[in-house]
This record gives structure tokens, sequence and C-alpha cells, in this order.
């Protein structure tokens, strides 16, 4: 018979073996809001991020304040390519999980900041208690680009304050840079200030006579406190550059402002540091605390097991089997050995309770 052909495999085919050609999505899904501010107020009307900066370009004054969440390489290159930003700042701003940094390129600053924002949680649970984004800001003369990562944190509210206050908007693209800086650093203080609620609690249940300690929990806040660390000390460089150094190019009241910020950071940091050294002590004293509470219990077994050694032996020497042992053959030597075996345990049991072993 004739032998049947095998069906092609769709595994490998050329139409499988060929990637779907990917979409590309518009700019304007990654940008949140997009103004154009001249003379400290915001222009009425809605712009695309290339409009505004031809708009504040041809009348000379005035800045763009554009705001993007989570753009992909393909947005951010559009926007890169509009605001004429260097191709590695670009490429940093798509990728999140940067470093706090300060850089410059010609006359664009770029300030790299972690967002943290508290977390509820149980006392007791092991789950996230620090949760961290990331703030990325470009700033030039004509135009403030702010990208975000990280749902927490979100600039509509601090944007809508700034607006409500055109004398700050008046002094340019540093207010918007030193609105944004502050509004983190606050969150950073609201942050630890629940952190610290937080280990007051463990300090008290640690240290309250007769309490469980769990030291899973300790530990679990002391790694968060470490990722907030990792978070916050490094932008107090990025800080006291924009607030000292003369050539920065920002106005002198808003590297003032800067000032302010740097000494708010600074105290964050200095809690941060405390909250690191308190968790240490409080770990150790926690696994102090447990080792008291295994002797205890260790002496409260063996003062069991000693009192319940008594009728083991005493049973064990009259299961001996010998003919001649006393009251063996007495009617009363059962009874005997009874009430001597049940005075033994008992005097046992109260020179233990006496020692507290029990």
């Amino acid at each position: 018979m004739p032998s049947i052909p095998p069906l092609p495999s769709f595994r490998g085919s050329s139409r499988s073996a060929r990637a779907l050609p990917r979409i590309p999505i518009p700019t304007a899904r990654a940008i949140v809001d997009c103004g154009v501010y001249v003379e400290g107020r915001r222009l009425p009307g809605r712009f695309t991020h290339r409009d505004a900066l031809a708009e504040v370009r041809n009348r000379g004054a005035g800045f763009v304040w554009v705001g993007l969440h989570d753009p992909d390489e393909a947005q951010m290159a559009d926007i890169a390519e509009t605001f004429g930003l260097h191709a590695l700042a670009a490429e940093d701003a798509v990728k999140a999980h940067q470093r706090p940094k300060l850089e410059r390129y010609d006359d664009t600053l770029i300030l790299v900041m972690r967002t943290v924002a508290y977390v509820e949680h149980e006392m007791h649970s092991i789950s996230e208690i620090v949760e961290t984004g990331e703030i990325m800001v470009f700033t030039a003369p004509d135009f403030v680009v702010s990208v975000r990562h990280g749902e927490h944190s979100e600039l509509a509210s601090l944007r809508k304050e700034l607006e409500a206050d055109p004398a700050q908007l008046m002094l340019g693209t540093g207010a918007v840079l030193h609105a944004i800086a502050d509004h983190v650093v606050d969150s950073y203080i609201e942050v630890t200030q629940s952190i610290e609620l937080d280990i007051d609690a463990m300090e008290e249940e640690v240290f309250t006579p007769r309490s469980r300690v769990t030291i899973e929990s300790i530990y679990q806040l002391k790694r968060e406190v470490v990722e907030l660390r990792r978070a916050v000390n490094p932008l107090a460089v990025p800080l006291q550059v924009l607030g000292h150094k003369p050539d920065v190019p920002l106005p002198k009241e808003i590297r003032r402002y800067m000032r302010d910020v740097a000494d708010h950071h600074a105290g964050v940091a200095e809690r941060i540091t405390d909250f690191d050294e308190a968790l240490s002590a409080l770990i150790s004293a926690a696994l102090a605390k447990v080792g008291v509470q295994q002797n205890t219990d260790m002496r409260k077994i063996s003062a069991w097991v000693a009192i319940a050694a008594v009728p083991t032996m005493i049973a064990g020497i009259y299961g001996m089997n010998f003919t001649h042992m006393p009251g063996l053959e007495a009617t009363w030597g059962f009874w005997l050995v009874i009430v001597v075996t049940l005075g033994i345990c008992f005097g046992l049991y109260a020179n233990f309770h006496r020692n507290n072993w029990l």
C-alpha cells in the first residue's frame, strides 16, 4: 500500500516563525498632563508636548511642564527628540530603579529621586512595609519633564498647589524642581513617622513581661528599613549640590529653598539611622528573651520528667519478679507503694514550684 506522507508540522513554520509587528503606543498615552505656564499662570487649552514647546519658544517666555508615567522606549525617544534630551538620560528614564543622582547635560539638569510609600499591614504579618518608586526630573530654562515609575508617586496634587501659587511659578522651572524634591522628602518624613510607630509597638511588646516575641516580624521591619535607607540616603549629595553650588543653573532663591529641603532630608536620614540601631538592639533583646523562654520551658519539661521518673523507677524495681521483696506478700504492700510514690512525687512538685520551675 502506498505510504501516506506526513502532515506538515505547524511548529517552526514560516507563519509562526515570523514575529508579529509591534504596534507602537502613542506618546500621549504615557503623558499624564502637559501644561504651558507664562508669568506664573497656566495657559488655557490642551497642548501636545510638541505644540506646548513650540508655543513657549514662539512667545520667548514661560515654560512647559510635561508629566509622564511609565513610558516605554519609543515614547521616551519621542520626548527626547522633542526636548533635545540626551540619549543616555532618556534610556535611564525608561529603566526604573536608578540610584538617586544629579546629572547635567549643557543647560539641562537631571535629578533622579526614589519615592517611598508606607503599606498598611498587620503587626506580625510578613509583608511589604515600604513600597518604592522613582521620579526623574529633566529641567531646562523652558521645560520640565517629570517621569514617574510606581503607582504611589503621583504629582497631580502638587501641580494644583503650584498652579494656585503664581508667584512661585514665576521663578521658572527651578520652582517645579524644588516643589517635586520637597514633595518627595515630605513623603520620606511621613513614612518614617509610620515606621517609628511600628518600632514603638514592637519595643512595647518585646519588653512586656510574659509576651511571646515573633522574631520574623522584627527581621522584616529591619529589612524594610534597610530598603528605605538605600532609597533615601543617596539623595543627600544631589540636594547639597543644588543648594550650595553657585554654578548650578538655578535662581538664588531656588537654591535657598533647596537648602531647606536638604536640611529636612538630613533629619530623615538621621532618623533612619536611629531606626536601624534601635532594631538591632531590639533583635538582641528579643533573642535574649526567646532564650529565657526556652530555658523556662526546658526547666518545666525537666521538672515533669523528674516527677514522672519516680513511679517509673519504683514500678521497674517491683517488676523484676524476685521472690523475696519487701511487702510483696503483704496485703498492704500495694497501697504502701502507691502512697510512697505519690508522696515522693508531691514533694518533688512542691520543691520545683517553690523554685519557680513549675
